[in-house]
């Protein structure tokens, strides 16, 4: 049976799964709140690798690319459960609130924890809207938001540095950033917005880093990467295609052997 997510209402998401399930790239706009039920997440991001180990609650910050691998357990289907902490409602509470944004929070600092039985209330509180035995109104839905928000806040205040702080993303390394997300298959009006640039700005600055467009340059870093990771740690081209941003093997192969000359079998 395949993976399916469902949104339970605008802010509320539910995946499930009963066999492993490659998961696609995704660009979060906003932050979310979510639980692991059962299994585990795989999530894989510009910083590295982290594992959502079930009974975990994850902070997840906006505006990154996240690629994500589930996997049930050995007893238990996949389940995760998500709330998004969108921005109007974030703006809303802080000005209701007046809360104040005293310094920036740590970009690497990991936002993930056991949660108490605050939260685990919390999140059991939401089952009966995910099993459909009950119906939620628009009115209880923004009430289930601010609630997970003042969880956040009464658990960890120093969390309000991170998700009241509503300026767009700052103009970054052109060239780190792509080297460091180049294996990320979403538009380039993404990697534009999380450079800090329209796109206009962005096409600019990576002509003159990268001396040629986006389009060329994400084929041939990519195949680059396939290549070493063929040659010199022995990967198969069909374990590692989807990760470095191919669509399908049957492309790969053609773009492989028309850049190198060579099959990836005779490598």
């Amino acid at each position: 049976m395949e993976n399916t997510s469902e949104i339970i209402f605008d802010r509320l998401v539910y995946s499930c799964a009963f066999e492993s399930y490659r998961g696609h790239e995704e660009f979060i706009p906003d932050h979310f709140l979510g639980f692991q039920i059962s299994g585990e997440t795989h999530a894989f991001h510009e910083q590295g690798k982290t594992v959502i180990k079930e009974n975990t609650v994850v902070l997840v910050r906006k505006n990154q690319l996240v690629r994500t691998v589930k996997h049930p357990s050995k007893n238990e289907k996949y389940q995760f459960v998500s709330i998004s902490l969108d921005d109007e409602t974030l703006r809303q509470y802080a000005g209701e609130n007046k809360i104040p944004i005293n310094v920036p929070f740590p970009e690497k600092q990991l936002l993930f924890f056991e949660p108490d039985a605050f939260f685990k209330s919390y999140f059991i509180s939401l089952i009966p809207y995910i099993n459909k035995t009950e119906e939620i109104s628009p009115r209880l839905a923004a009430l289930k938001v601010k609630e997970a928000i003042e969880l956040l806040l009464l658990n960890h205040p120093e969390f309000q540095n991170l998700l009241f702080d509503f300026s767009e993303p700052h103009k970054i390394d052109l060239e780190e950033f792509m080297n460091k997300n180049f294996m990320f298959n979403v538009p380039v009006e993404t990697f534009a917005r999380l450079t800090g640039r329209s796109l206009s700005g962005f096409k600019r600055d990576f002509k003159r880093i990268f001396h040629g467009t986006p389009k060329q340059w994400l084929k041939e870093r990519r195949l680059k990467e396939a290549y070493y990771l063929i040659k010199n740690k022995d990967k198969k081209p069909s374990d590692i295609y989807l990760d470095l941003g191919f669509e399908n093997l049957s492309h790969f192969y053609f773009s492989f052997k028309q850049k190198f000359g060579v099959t990836t079998s005779e490598i």
